[in-house]
């Protein structure tokens, strides 16, 4: 048997061979955390204490002062590595032989003293005297687990191939160093080997492959070693049981686990432990908890592992009642003074909104780590106390306790709350200085904090810095430029990241949109095929992304049929009453309602708000009034400042502008600038200079940076020819440093979208757009008599048009002209409203071109046919029923 053991070993040098070295420790794929109680297998078969190993050695080494053994072992007894490192290097040049024994002691002395760079010269000691001869079974296996220890599987690997034998202690710990290396399937192929070697697997193996399974996570290998436990016999060892334990909830097998725990003989701390983090581990908490309370009833003491996991429990489901209630209980089993148990109460009571029991929890613990004050800030910032988070970042700078990684990541979102822009860069500087910066969880709230504070070109910056970009990377710059109106370039970059990383829902979601801002109804069909793809997006917020999307691309038919009454929550039912408001369908808006609320769909305060705005463009004023009536009375739903600005815009559009003004005087609450802009809108409508500039007088009051009241003020003035006035709120316009975004519109050709910025020749196309354009000018000069053409010959009104307008919308119609079939409709979305000579002229063209185009601005949609507009020649300009530009 020893010869058959000892030939397998050696044949196994040449067969092991396509199992490479492993590559340096710093990259370790599917990395395997195990908890404390969990160690790998090099450790759970010891070398045994050094000191007896020592005094059993110099037992029978000699003990005369010029044998170098015993002269080394009397070193290491006494713990001088360096000297008896010294003494073997001499023992060497004086060609003196130094025995196996020998060196397992300083071998093990190495190990117990956790150095590497003396472990090197020892194995350079063995590697010299073994040049052509092979390890024997002792002496490799204390290089084995020396190295193992040590973390240089690199070595592990060379030791083990030069043995001239290996028994299972040898397997075990080279399997239990590939599997806390992190190299997972490496480790199961080291199992199988060892088995095809002829070598019995021991009570040690199985904890070790079987957290391997469970780390790739791999049920159907691990269902294999199951079966092979049962067939060596080990079904009843406790510390095995436990790992299948383990092995099965790490695989989502909960029930599997269930089964195994609730047929062991006998449980230990450990055996409780499993179970209840695996419940923790599968979102089961409540089946955590009453494991838990189980566990206590049959007086098992918890652990510190079982205390954190209880706690971080509580933080999950939410419920503070019981994670007081565990409070009570670590304080009465004196865990309060470990500070891992203190930390996740922390995290409980901030997770539940409960700060001020979270400060006096971080008050009183005792040598506050990195974690309790990371877990306070964290704490203040997620919960909208941004402030008191960097408050607390300070006195934690103040103490001299050094960030790590999660603390840099929760000041910087407390920055980017406040558009602290200076002190995130410092941040930033720091997190370059000490590294910092190559974890992905800073980098990727670095582009989320510079994106908020509104410098997407440092964002981009860092985001392109990023070696491993994650998911999370890509959906932080794609957001961060949605929200800084550059949603071309975000879809862009998403044709880039499909290349690299599957998107997710969030992705998707700021993806909708951006189409829903450009208007891009095919790029947004191509991210819902994308979801259906990745089976995203069937519910909840993607599937109301969607939604809106379609909706506010005009394609109403998609969106009832993506529309389920049946299966969709309020809000996506709000979305579809938004759409009916935006199209002007009051009546169909409240045949929705009727329907929400016959199927029981509670409506809330944005259900009242779609409706309302839905009656009030329609005309219908009544019904309008009634709703805001019945919110109150019917659904107990206390009307807010929209409401009232929803209300405002009813009475002013249908000219009951003194009843609009006597509602506004008689509330409660102080009005803001919407609900005087609905009534500055509604002056404007049926020119009431002096009331409205008593509204905009109150609007300047409260806010003198919106670019849509000066708007509203500007048509009021011009409309009824105060043109001197108007040179005086264009100078006050200047002052205030008031403008608008250059007119941008965008155009969805071939599932391509092309963006055309007002008065630029960039595009490749600019000579044939110009072309097209001049021939169309001139065909509506010979056609249209010149006293019903539109000339805004007049310096303030030209001026007017071209910065509120900024006529991009023509760039995008004519490339659409040139780039598609005749006939097919044309679609154009832009970032300003529609000026009067740019509503002209797209009349014009589809009239003369015969093609149906659509464009939708920052108002409304204009779907222009044979001549006309769906919006009747009322838009903006025409003072009829539109919207306030800043009404809800």
């Amino acid at each position: 048997m020893a010869v058959m053991a000892k030939t397998s070993a050696i044949s196994l040098q040449s067969s092991d061979s396509h199992l490479p070295p492993p590559h340096p420790i710093s990259h370790k794929p599917n990395s395997l955390t195990f908890p404390h109680h969990h160690q790998s297998t090099s450790l759970r078969k010891p070398p045994h204490d050094l000191s007896s190993s020592i005094s059993s050695t110099t037992a029978t080494t000699s003990t005369d002062s010029k044998d170098p053994n015993s002269f080394i072992t009397q070193l290491c007894l006494h713990g001088n590595l360096q000297r008896a490192l010294e003494a073997l290097e001499s023992a060497q040049v004086g060609q003196s032989v130094v025995q196996d024994d020998t060196f397992i002691l300083l071998i093990r002395l190495c190990e117990a003293k956790r150095a590497p760079f003396e472990a090197g010269r020892v194995y350079e000691s063995v590697s010299k005297l073994h040049t052509s001869t092979l390890l024997s079974l002792q002496l490799g296996n204390a290089l084995l687990s020396m190295f193992v220890r040590l973390g240089n599987l690199v070595d592990a690997w060379y030791v083990f191939g030069k043995m001239e034998e290996r028994d299972v202690f040898s397997w075990n710990v080279l399997v239990g160093g590939y599997a806390k290396g992190g190299y997972l399937d490496e480790a199961l192929c080291l199992y199988h080997r060892m088995l095809w070697a002829g070598v019995k697997p021991d009570v040690y193996t199985f904890p070790c492959v079987l957290r391997t399974c469970g780390g790739l996570p791999d049920l159907a290998r691990g269902r294999e070693l199951h079966a092979h436990v049962l067939r060596h016999g080990f079904e009843s060892e406790v510390d095995v049981v436990n790992a299948l334990i383990t092995m099965y909830v790490k695989c989502g097998e909960v029930w599997s686990a269930r089964l195994l725990f609730d047929k062991m003989p006998r449980r230990d701390r450990i055996s409780w432990n499993a179970m209840i983090s695996g419940y923790f581990e599968n979102g089961r908490c409540l089946e955590g908890l009453e494991s838990f309370s189980a566990m206590r009833e049959l007086s098992v003491c918890p652990d510190l592992m079982t205390m954190t996991s209880v706690i971080s429990a509580c933080a999950l489901v939410g419920d503070e009642g019981v994670g007081k209630e565990i409070h009570c209980f670590a304080i009465k089993a004196a865990f309060v003074s470990e500070i891992s148990v203190l930390n996740s109460l922390i995290q409980m009571y901030s997770s539940v909104g409960n700060l001020m029991e979270a400060e006096k929890v971080f008050s009183r613990a005792e040598g506050k780590d990195v974690v309790s004050w990371t877990a306070m800030i964290s704490g203040f910032e997620e919960n909208g106390q941004s402030e008191k988070a960097i408050e607390t970042y300070q006195n934690m700078e103040v103490e001299g306790v050094a960030p790590d990684e999660i603390t840099l990541a929760s000041v910087l979102s407390a920055c980017a709350s406040l558009g602290f822009l200076d002190m995130g860069a410092q941040l930033h500087e720091f997190a370059v200085r000490t590294g910092f910066i190559l974890y992905p969880i800073v980098a990727n709230t670095l582009v989320d904090f510079y994106s908020k504070c509104r410098n997407v070109e440092k964002a981009l910056e860092v985001f392109n810095q990023i070696r491993d970009k994650n998911v999370i990377s890509w959906t932080a710059i794609i957001l961060g430029l949605h929200i800084n109106n550059r949603s071309f370039d975000a879809l862009v970059l998403f044709r880039k990241m499909i290349v690299a990383v599957k998107p997710n829902d969030v992705t998707l979601i700021s993806l909708s949109s951006a189409c829903a801002r450009l208007g891009a109804v095919m790029s947004g069909k191509e991210i819902h095929a994308n979801a259906l793809r990745n089976q995203l997006g069937s519910e909840g917020y993607l599937s109301n992304a969607l939604l809106d999307m379609y909706i506010k691309c005009g394609r109403m038919g998609l969106a009832r049929n993506l529309f389920d009454p049946r299966g969709n929550d309020v809000a996506s039912w709000n979305i579809l009453l938004a759409g009916y408001a935006q199209q002007r369908q009051g009546t169909l808006a409240l045949e929705l309602f009727r329907r929400m609320t016959s199927l029981d769909v509670c409506p809330d305060e944005i259900t009242f708000i779609s409706l309302m705005c839905a009656c009030s463009r329609s005309g219908m004023v009544s019904e309008g009034l009634d709703c805001f009536d019945i919110m109150k009375s019917s659904f107990s739903i206390e009307p807010n400042l929209k409401h009232y600005a929803c209300v405002v815009d009813l009475l002013g559009r249908s000219g009951q502008l003194e009843e609009a003004y006597e509602f506004i005087q008689k509330l409660v609450v102080k009005p803001d600038a919407a609900i005087w802009g609905a009534l500055l809108n509604a002056c404007r409508i049926h020119r009431d200079i002096e009331l409205g500039e008593v509204a905009a007088q109150r609007i300047f009051e409260l806010d003198r940076k919106s670019i849509g009241y000066y708007m509203l003020l500007w048509d009021l003035y011009a409309e009824n020819g105060k043109w001197d006035k108007v040179a005086k709120l264009r100078k006050a316009m200047r002052e205030e440093g008031v403008g608008v975004d250059p007119g941008c519109s965008w155009i969805d050709v071939k599932g391509e979208t092309h963006a055309f910025l007002s008065s630029s020749n960039s595009h490749p196309q600019a000579m044939e757009i110009a072309s097209v354009l001049d021939a169309i000018y001139d065909k509506m000069r010979a056609e249209i008599p010149s006293g019903s053409e539109l000339n805004p010959t007049d310096e303030v009104e030209a001026s007017k048009a071209d910065i509120f307008c900024g006529h991009s919308e023509r760039l995008a119609v004519a490339f659409g002209l040139i780039n598609t079939p005749p006939g097919t409709p044309i679609q154009v979305t832009k970032n300003l409203y529609m000026c009067e000579t740019c509503h002209r002229t797209v009349k014009f063209v589809t009239k003369f071109i015969r093609r149906e185009i659509s464009v939708r601005d920052t108002e409304q949609f204009h779907h222009f046919k044979d001549g006309a507009c769906s919006c009747g020649d009322r838009g903006y300009w025409g003072r009829k029923d539109i919207e306030s530009a800043t009404s809800t």
